[in-house]
This record gives C-alpha cells, sequence and structure tokens, in this order.
C-alpha cells in the first residue's frame, strides 16, 4: 500500500518511431548539404548572365537550411504525456483546489453572444466539485446584451448541470451536444425513452434561452421590462460608450450562498461577469489587460489556486480536463515545479483531412517536441496557469505551495460589499506604478502577449507540460476565409517577429535560462514571417530567368 501512495499521476513516454525519423533527418541534411556544394562549385563568372540570381537563390538556400534546422529542435525528440485521473481521486479528491476558470470576450458583434454563452455552459459543466468551481465572463466590449446572456445562461445551467452530470454527456457545449444526439439519433433508433425525453424537454429549453438572446441582439437593446428585473443593469446608467465607462461587475450566481442551486439541489459554480473600466486616455491592453484584471479581481472573490483562461469561441469538449490538467500540478514528485498545463488549439469546423488551417503539425509533433524540453509555448488559451506564477513568483526548489483546497474566501462578507471592494482592482488606473504587465500577470506590448508570458515564466525557473488527450479537451472555430486567415497570420507573424527583435527574444532573453533546443524551438516561431523573404526569391526568381533562357537549376 505504500507504494501505491507514491504512484506518479502522470507518465512521460517517447515517441515510437525516432530511430526512423533520425536517420531520414540525417539524410535530409545530407541533400542539403549536396545542394550547397553544388551551388558553390557552380557559380556563373562574373561575366556569365545568371550570376545574380545563382547567388540570390544560393542565400535562400541557406536560409531555408537554416530555418529547417532550428525546425528540428521541435521533432527531434517527441514526448507523450499520460494522466493517471483514478490515482487523483483516490489519494486528492477532498483537497482538489479551486479553480478559477476565466472566458474572455470584446466585442457581441464579432463574438455572437451565443457562441459566448455555450463556451460558459461548458466550463461551468465541468465535472468537477461545483464549490471549488469559479466561472468569469470578461467583456470588454461592455455590452449589456452579453450580461443579459449571462442572466439567462445561469438560469438555463440550472437544468443543463444536472442534465450533464444524470447522462456523463460530453460535450458540454450544448450547441454541440445537440449536434451530436442528432446525428446520433439518426444511427440509433434504440435510444432510451427516459433520456430522449430529458433531451427533448432540456433542449425546448435551451431554444427558448436561445430565442430570448437573438431577440435582445437583433433588437440592440434590453427592454425595460427585463431591465426593471435585474438590479445589474443599473450599472450601465453612467456607461459613454466600450471605451468610456466605469467597472461593471456583477457576481451573477455567489457559490457562497446556500441558495445557489440546480434544479436537483446541488451547489451551483460561482458565475461572474466583469467589464473593467475604460477610459480613452488609457491604453487598456487588450486582451492582456483584460487577464490582468481578472486574475486580481478573481484573487478578491474566489482566489482559486488554478487559473484556466479559454478564448470565448473554445468551448470545452472534455468535462475532465481540469482533472488531467492537476494530475500534472499535484504529482507528489514533479508537481511543484510546474507552472502552467497547456492544451492544444483545436477546431470543429475543419473538414477531416484539413491540411492547411488545422496545426496538425503543431499540436501533433512540434508541442510534443518542445515538452521534451519542459518548455511547451504559453497560446493564450486552454491553459491551466498557477495563480501565483501569473503573480510573479520565481520558482524555488525549497518553497514549495501546496495545490490543495484552502475553503472558500470572504464566506463572511455581503454581496454586495465583495462587488464594490472588488471593482476598484479593475479600474484603469490600479495598474500604474506596479509591476502588472511587466513582472506581474501577462506581458504587454505584443500583439502575441501569451507566447512572451510563456517564456518569461519558464525563463524563472519553471517548467510547463503539454496535454494533448484522446478527447480534445477544447474545441472552437477556426478561420474560414481568406481575409480572417490573412488577418490572423499577419497578427501571428507580426507579433513573433516581434518578439524576435525585442528584448524577449528567446536568443538573448532566454540565453543561460533555458536550454539551447527549447531556445531553438521559440526561434521557430519567432522566424516563421521572416521565411517570407526566401520564399518569394524562390518563387519568382527562377521563372524570370526562364523568360531569359537561363536556369538557375541543374541541367537534367
Amino acid at each position: 500500500m505504500g507504494e501505491e501512495r507514491y504512484l506518479p499521476l502522470f507518465e512521460t513516454t517517447r515517441a515510437n518511431g525516432r530511430v526512423l525519423y533520425r536517420l531520414f533527418a540525417v539524410s535530409v541534411f545530407v541533400g542539403i548539404c549536396l545542394i550547397w556544394v553544388y551551388r558553390v562549385t557552380h557559380i556563373p563568372k562574373a561575366c556569365e548572365d545568371g550570376r545574380f540570381g545563382w547567388m540570390c537563390l544560393f542565400a535562400a538556400e541557406l536560409w531555408f537550411s537554416f530555418y529547417w534546422v532550428v525546425t528540428q529542435a521541435t521533432r527531434w525528440s517527441r514526448i507523450y504525456r499520460h494522466t493517471f485521473k483514478d490515482r487523483l481521486s483516490q489519494r486528492y479528491e477532498k483537497e482538489l483546489p479551486g479553480v478559477d476558470i476565466f472566458v474572455c470576450t470584446a466585442d457581441p458583434i464579432i463574438e455572437p453572444p451565443m457562441m459566448v454563452m455555450n463556451t460558459v455552459l461548458s466550463v461551468l459543466a465541468y465535472d468537477y466539485p461545483p464549490e471549488k468551481l469559479s466561472v468569469y465572463l470578461s467583456d470588454d466590449g461592455g455590452s449589456e446584451l452579453t450580461y443579459y446572456a449571462l442572466l439567462e445562461a445561469a438560469e438555463f445551467a440550472k437544468h443543463w448541470i444536472p442534465h450533464c452530470k444524470k447522462y456523463s454527456v460530453e460535450p458540454r457545449s450544448p450547441a454541440a451536444y445537440f449536434i451530436s444526439t442528432a446525428s446520433d439519433a439518426v444511427g440509433d433508433q434504440s435510444q432510451n425513452q427516459n433520456r430522449a425525453g430529458d433531451v427533448a424537454l432540456i433542449k425546448k429549453l435551451y431554444e427558448n434561452m436561445e430565442n430570448k438572446i437573438e431577440n435582445a441582439v437583433k433588437l440592440g437593446r434590453i427592454s425595460e421590462e427585463v431591465r426593471s428585473k435585474h438590479k445589474g443593469f443599473s450599472q450601465w446608467n453612467s456607461y459613454s460608450s466600450k471605451l468610456d465607462h466605469d467597472t461593471i461587475l456583477q457576481i451573477v450566481v455567489d457559490g457562497r450562498n446556500p441558495n445557489a442551486r440546480d434544479v436537483e439541489g446541488c451547489m451551483l459554480p460561482t458565475l461572474v461577469y466583469l467589464a473593467r473600466e475604460k477610459r480613452p486616455q488609457y491604453h487598456h491592453n487588450f486582451k492582456a489587460g483584460a487577464m490582468n484584471a481578472l486574475i486580481r479581481v478573481s484573487s478578491s472573490i474566489s482566489n482559486g489556486k488554478l487559473l484556466l483562461n479559454v478564448d470565448c469561441d473554445m468551448y470545452s469538449n472534455n468535462s475532465m480536463a481540469i482533472r488531467d490538467a492537476l494530475c500534472f500540478f499535484m504529482d507528489e514528485e514533479q508537481g511543484h515545479e510546474i507552472a502552467y498545463v497547456q492544451f492544444p488549439q483545436n477546431f470543429d469546423n475543419l473538414t477531416k483531412n484539413e491540411l492547411y488551417a488545422s496545426l496538425k503539425v503543431i499540436n501533433e509533433v512540434e508541442a510534443h517536441g518542445l515538452d521534451n524540453y519542459w518548455g511547451t509555448l504559453y497560446i493564450g488559451s486552454g491553459c491551466f496557469h498557477r495563480r501565483e506564477v501569473l503573480c510573479g513568483n520565481i520558482f524555488s526548489k525549497r518553497c514549495r505551495s501546496e495545490m490543495k483546497w484552502e475553503g472558500k474566501k470572504g464566506e463572511e462578507i455581503a454581496i454586495h460589499d465583495l462587488e464594490e471592494t472588488s471593482k476598484s482592482l479593475a479600474s484603469c488606473a490600479f495598474e500604474e506604478n506596479t509591476q502588472w504587465g511587466k513582472e506581474m500577470g501577462l506581458k504587454y506590448g505584443c500583439p502575441v502577449e501569451d507566447v512572451i508570458t510563456g517564456l518569461s515564466i519558464q525563463c524563472r525557473g519553471w517548467k510547463s507540460v503539454y496535454c494533448n488527450p484522446t478527447r480534445k479537451a477544447f474545441l472552437g472555430l477556426n478561420a474560414t476565409t481568406l481575409l480572417q486567415i490573412l488577418v490572423q497570420h499577419k497578427r501571428w507573424s507580426e507579433g513573433n517577429l516581434q518578439i524576435m527583435l525585442s528584448k524577449y527574444s528567446a536568443v538573448w532573453f532566454g540565453h543561460g535560462k533555458i536550454s539551447l533546443g527549447h531556445q531553438l524551438g521559440y526561434l521557430r516561431y519567432n522566424l516563421w514571417a521572416a521565411n517570407c523573404w526566401a520564399t518569394l526569391i524562390y518563387s519568382i526568381l527562377p521563372s524570370l530567368y526562364l523568360l531569359r533562357g537561363t536556369s538557375l537549376f541543374p541541367q537534367v
């Protein structure tokens, strides 16, 4: 029994076929070297046509060769993590820590409230003790439509959460669930009649909620009848615009209240709406600013030791994801070294054989390679963090903080007082002359603030883990039009190149703090945009020279 108690909560295995891949990589490198030899030994003379193009192509090939070598850092030695959730439950079920979940939205037009509510409902229904779960919706658009949608979702959650528990529903986003049940019904006509009746009832409730929200969105405002029923709408009386308003904070469901229960009489998770203060004279720092406000506000209300942030279009597809993450954080041997656990971004609006927009190579290959260095990237969504790490703590072997439940915070404080106290933490002026955005919270000043935040955490001595379970933890919507993809890729490429040229480049910022392979892993993404020049040269020059009858490649 003593030995069983100390069995690890997760295991690490090496990828199969490593030797074959390395032989393949060596053969590719030999081919690259032969190309160099050919280019050097066949350089046209100064008086010959094509010398300039030849040298340009050689420079492009040197760049591609360098980038290929950098890329091998993420592919040379891949590992896989496997969790043991049964062991976690046996040892720590009563000691599981509080978890605060952050869902971020910014615009009710671009991000429809119904989509956001499906994400909120999916995380509210996690397979986790509800008294230890708190969900925060950050609305950077400050829209009363989003707030109204959250009120309706909170009512629906009283029915949805018991339904999920009763039938072990997966996924727990209502919209995705009803699509899956419709397809199941086609293939299996022998459904349990009781369940079929319950599904029909819960679907009717969902459609009723959806109609109310969609009607409000079409109307563009909230009716006076609805406003009079909820005191929270009074906070919009001083609202000027989404860039000029006071902090709007409302505890929609107070998990401390013994009367906050679902239709089965079980406790409900805490649910909070937050629209941080915005003023024209203050830079709001986009998503990073919203996340930092959430970290502070949640510390006052629930103060969960574990933080999860998800984008509003990435719903939970695996109700056990929290327990998967805790298997890493609560492992007796290595858990105290882990700062965050990153799950991959996956999408449910792509075809099975999609090659270009699904991030398959990154998710299934390169992220596992980076995990070999305990250094997976923080990608801004689907990531579990230790609160203390995001608050700026430096790793120390001598100081271990236990990831265990310490009871609810502020049970003796009245809900109104708690709301008013917490509002100041989301004010514009709070961060002035502080380390927020620098050494605390997410870092400011970069379009991909998540990447530099993850790097800085690793440079403080912490480790990170990549968890890619068989059932995907999160599913979302990927860009499907050329314009959307161009905007997305512009942001990624611009942000990563900016990191490369800034003080946060892994080359110098990570020097002596993380391994060389880990640094190269970051460079693989930081230099992604720089590939455009070599690609343009290789795409255009050979064709132009062929028009003049000059070939820049070997004669066959």
